[in-house]
């Protein structure tokens, strides 16, 4: 390019850039995904660097974020909160490595603590005297709005500091931390929202931020807001020579300090947790979006300084985009094994996060109107690990005027029984309960790996089953042979017997297995697991009230009348009846003879991060060796199994005296 060609796209690399940045920091409405606005912040930078004469005072580069909304007082910060530069490569991070050497002017390798980038809100909480006195957002980095109300309401951020001796307490602290929400909790937050006729909220990270605008501090209250402690701006009376060295005094002046870090490493090793997090950034509770490495000697850090933007001893190494822009070329609606008629958005092929994504969920007409989608718009879509991938938003300024509106139809696509919407309810349901869309979706889901795992009776098998008549119920998976696989497409003798064996290797099943393949609505692995270990078998179940259900602990009343009403219905008994009749047989795990008296018909609770095995693990553990595992601590509860960063859990089980047990202890118990 020549000079005015660069002039002009610094102008609007400029002006783009101001207007994403007040979408997404001050309207909380992103327009561009995090990867486009990289990629443009970046190609600003690069041209920047090379005529430096067009580097204007107010270019987005040399900034923070905007500034903040009028409807909160303003609080100024004491230390500039700033960004970080951003790596997208091994090679930047390795360049980033060479330029801490070099401006230390050492050869010698450095230090470093690596930790998750987790995708929040940050936030910078002032203690005076060990006391809290105010919080606020980064803002503009300068300042920020006040927001203390709601913090007080996160019930992991410390009121008043703990004083513990070797660290004692600052009389003046300045704390950073970043504010998420956890995935699981956003799902049944999203959930409820739904089945209340609300809109769902678009992804964690905007969720947690408008939880802390809320002006009335009792909705933010009411939000599940969790937060990690990472720095510090200003502060009086403490003085350490590390990173590391001050995570450690954090946590014992009560703050939550993610026990994912990783302290004292070269940049290599670095670079290799760096691809650990990647690979298994989906097992992880919250949202990250990369990796933050940082120079562990604060003399270091002081040495090399900051620019307007970003300190100059620490980066994000990003992972690859979790939302990208596409075209939404058609909607299809899709049946479900409840009934339940779902848009699904057919998009133009997109590559997010190294998935290539072409269909997104809509949720129901009432996301669609409120978002206003239509056929042919460009839209924003979103993928968060194994969530479904959705439409954030439309692109609205994208627009041709040839784009289509859309709308569910009244009649199910499938059977063209009617389409009835209950009271109070969002979603629209196919009335007819042998429609072959659902008798496909509950054969689909009883064959499904968490239930009857039939391997080879797959999506494309089980429509040509249905289609044929082969299968009407699940019941009728036990009465296939050889023969009548035969008779369908690409079903070969070898296919089909395996198939066969298949089957016949599923008939042995636990009873929670067993509840979670029926597909009672609401009923998943964990409450199938609950009534699993109250029950011995599905006749216990029947005849039972939304009471007797509510009291087990753990099972809510949406849920208790979902199974007493699915008990109720005669063809649901006749289809368990068929099922037993086939030869498949219940295995119930009750406790043997020689299993320890500390586990059989002990009530354990979980809290915190296992390191040695999964939350899932520890709870199959526990449930085969005659034990119970509860979501929450009360007096019936036994053990308190307290992992990494334990929370309200451990403090409730200390208040009421509850034994509480680390996980080497629970591992050895369970294993003796």
């Amino acid at each position: 390019m020549n000079k005015l060609q660069v002039e002009e796209r610094v102008r609007t690399l400029t002006k783009a850039l101001h207007h994403h940045n007040y979408c997404y920091h001050v309207l909380d409405d992103p327009e561009v995904s995090d990867a486009e606005y990289d990629r443009m912040m970046k190609d600003l930078i690069r041209l920047e660097k090379a005529f430096p004469e067009l580097l204007a005072a107010d270019s987005p580069s040399t900034r923070v974020g905007a500034p903040p909304l009028a409807k909160f007082d303003t609080v100024a910060h004491t230390i500039p909160m700033l960004g970080l530069d951003n790596g997208f490569t091994d090679d930047d991070i390795l360049a980033f490595d060479q330029r801490v050497r070099h401006s230390l002017g050492r050869q010698a390798e450095t230090a470093y603590t690596a930790e998750p980038k987790i995708d929040g809100v940050a936030v910078e909480l002032v203690y005076q005297d060990g006391r809290l006195l105010v919080a606020s957002t980064r803002g503009d980095g300068m300042t920020g709005e006040d927001i203390t109300a709601n913090v007080r309401t996160i019930r992991s951020v410390p009121l008043v500091l703990r004083n513990a001796g070797a660290a004692p307490v600052p009389s003046r602290l300045e704390v950073r931390g970043e504010v998420y929400i956890k995935t699981a909790a956003f799902q049944k937050w999203n959930q409820e929202r739904l089945d209340k006729g609300l809109p769902p909220m678009s992804n964690p990270r905007n969720a947690a931020a408008g939880s802390l605008r809320q002006l009335d501090s009792k909705i933010a209250a009411a939000r599940p807001l969790e937060i990690y402690f990472y720095g510090v701006g200003k502060v009086d009376g403490y003085t350490c020579n590390s990173h590391w060295q001050l995570l450690q005094a954090l946590k014992r002046w009560g703050f939550r300090v993610n026990p994912l870090v990783r302290p004292n490493i070269s940049i290599r090793e670095a670079l290799k947790y760096y691809c650990r997090l990647s690979e298994h950034r989906n097992r992880i509770a919250y949202d990250i979006d990369g990796m933050v490495i940082k120079v562990d000697d604060m003399a270091l850090q002081q040495r090399m300084g900051v620019t307007a933007r970003s300190p100059r001893w620490a980066i994000a190494y990003k992972f690859a985009a979790a939302q990208e822009t596409t075209v939404l070329e058609d909607i299809e609606v899709q049946v479900g094994r409840t009934g339940a008629l779902t848009p699904v958005a057919h998009l133009r092929p997109v590559d997010i996060a190294g998935v290539t994504v072409t269909r997104a969920t809509l949720h129901n007409q009432d996301e669609i109107e409120k978002k206003d989608i239509r056929i042919g718009d460009t839209v924003l879509i979103q993928r968060a690990g194994d969530v479904v991938p959705e439409v954030v938003k439309v692109i609205s300024s994208k627009r041709t005027g040839a784009e289509r509106k859309f709308s569910l139809p009244a009649c199910c696509p499938v059977c063209g029984a009617a389409a009835v919407r209950a009271r109070g309810v969002v979603v629209l349901r196919c009335n007819n309960a042998s429609c072959p869309a659902q008798i496909k979706e509950r054969i689909k889901h009883f064959a499904s790996k968490d239930a009857f795992d039939i391997e080879g009776l797959g999506n494309k098998l089980v429509g040509q089953l249905v289609d044929r008549k082969l299968l009407e119920t699940a019941a009728d998976i036990f009465k296939l042979d050889t023969a009548a696989l035969l008779r369908l497409e690409r079903m070969g003798q070898k296919t089909s017997q395996n198939l066969i064996g298949a089957i016949e290797n599923s008939k042995q099943i636990s009873f929670s297995k067993f509840l979670y393949a029926l597909g009672i609505r609401y009923v998943g692995e964990h409450v199938a697991a609950v009534l699993a270990g109250n029950f011995n078998s599905p006749t216990d179940l029947a005849g039972l009230s939304a009471h007797d259900l509510t009291a087990l602990g753990g099972i809510g009343d949406k849920v208790s009348e979902s199974v007493v009403s699915f008990f109720k219905e005669e063809s649901n008994l006749r289809l368990i009846e068929s099922i037993l009749d086939s030869g498949v047989q219940i295995v119930f795990t009750a406790p043997s003879g020689n299993q320890p008296s500390e586990c059989v018909d002990r009530a354990f609770v979980l809290t915190g991060a296992l390191q040695g095995v999964t939350r899932r693990q520890a709870k199959g553990l526990i449930t085969a060796a005659g034990g119970k595992v509860s979501g929450s601590v009360g007096r019936n509860t036994d053990y308190v199994v307290a992992g990494l960063a334990a929370g309200s859990k451990l403090q409730r089980a200390k208040e009421i005296g509850v034994v509480i047990i680390d996980e080497s202890e629970m591992l050895n118990m369970l294993a003796a």
